[in-house]
């Protein structure tokens, strides 16, 4: 069994991803790892290279700004890092760059991609997600935030980057069948100082809107409001070792007070529902679980 990493960074130093952190969090559980890196306005490239690991390879490139309709720049970048890995790859693990897998989940990690290494029916596998918001000690916990993507998949040639690179499909647009496994992605791209935040808003937002329409939803220099959040939690769990360093260094201050839920009447309702039953009525699932 060969597993193959793969991943898309641009920018990362400018907007504060963590780039290396997410690469590194994924490496143990890999035999390879390709990270195609976008022609960037800081210095993302020598920051990769900078990671100390011969299983690594590097691809530059060049994104296709033009491709807004739907963030599909994403896509289309996280297909050329699928194109380049290795022919024997039997699973192909996919991270993005503001996402980081604990150590804790290693073992549940290796033990499903060797369980079901043969069982052809089985073309991905499924992870569950938490989202953090604010800082690291709070996690979003409202129907807005997806509860579980596709990470792995396996590598047959026939599957590629969907929409905006959130999750996978087969080359016909049809929906993958997977295993869900009990193991999470530690997503951190809602925690940042609050200007990095802005500026990074600001630039994604890029991929979707005009310049007019993110003028009205981050005005430039003006630092990003995390309190207009409807629902959070505390975080009881532990971090990622890779993310300690960063967790430390942290210099903004955020509070909120999770007993308030700022829904709907009709969203109280479905969270109601959701917590009663686990059912998240009207969810949405870019694959088949088996």
């Amino acid at each position: 069994m060969k597993v193959t990493g793969f991943t898309i960074v641009r920018n990362a130093i400018k907007y504060d991803y963590p780039a290396v952190e997410a690469i590194t969090s994924v490496l143990p559980m890999c035999d390879e790892f390709v990270v195609a890196v976008g022609q960037s306005e800081d210095n993302t490239l020598a920051l990769i290279q900078s990671i100390k690991s011969d299983k690594i390879r590097i691809i530059e490139t060049v994104w296709d700004d033009s491709l807004k309709t739907g963030g599909r720049v994403l896509a289309v970048e996280t297909d050329k890092a699928l194109a380049a890995i290795s022919a024997d790859t039997t699973w192909a693990f996919y991270i993005q760059c503001d996402e980081v897998v604990h150590e804790q989940y290693y073992h549940t990690i290796r033990q499903a991609m060797q369980q079901y290494e043969h069982d052809l029916t089985v073309e991905g596998l499924l992870f569950k997600y938490t989202h953090f918001y604010g800082s690291y000690n709070y996690v979003a916990d409202s129907r807005k935030w997806y509860r579980n993507e596709i990470r792995i998949i396996r590598h047959t040639k026939q599957v590629a980057s969907y929409r905006d690179a959130q999750g996978f499909r087969k080359l016909d647009n049809t929906k993958l069948h997977v295993k869900p496994i009990n193991a999470h992605i530690y997503h951190y791209g809602w925690v940042r100082p609050p200007k990095k935040m802005a500026e990074k808003v600001r630039s994604f937002h890029a991929l979707w809107h005009t310049q007019e329409e993110i003028d009205k939803m981050q005005p430039d220099n003006i630092d990003f409001d995390y309190s207009k959040i409807d629902s959070l939690r505390i975080f009881e769990g532990t971090h990622p070792k890779v993310m300690q360093k960063r967790i430390e260094s942290a210099t903004w201050n955020f509070k909120f007070n999770v007993a308030e839920k700022r829904y709907s009447l009709k969203n109280k309702i479905l969270f109601f529902i959701e917590s009663l039953t686990g059912w998240r009525i009207g969810e949405y699932k870019n694959y088949k679980t088996i």
